[in-house]
């Protein structure tokens, strides 16, 4: 536990922020995994539409600094491709 004042102060404040920004996080990785699901089963349709969903949360995920930008590139990337692949006749897992 902190002792000086200004150490307690930003333990609380960590402490805001991450119940503020642990649903999001969260929100990420569900959507992360319900796309991948979506195209392990085979259900395109379904991925195709869910693609700009799955793009919004990771969009703004990034935009509140929640993410690196990079990492959510590579996520982005990954469900495109993964997505793509499974188009043209490969399911694969990513």
């Amino acid at each position: 536990m902190p002792v000086i004042k200004s150490a307690k102060k930003q333990m609380r404040q960590a402490l805001k922020r991450r119940e503020r920004n642990a649903p999001h996080r969260s929100e990420v990785k569900t959507v992360f995994k319900k796309q991948l699901k979506f195209i392990e089963e085979g259900k395109l349709d379904e991925a195709v539409k869910f693609m700009p969903t799955a793009f919004s949360v990771i969009d703004m995920c990034l935009k509140r600094n929640l993410l690196h930008r990079n990492n959510a590139a590579n996520k982005k990337s990954r469900l495109a491709l993964a997505l793509d692949k499974a188009q043209k006749g490969g399911v694969k897992k990513a």
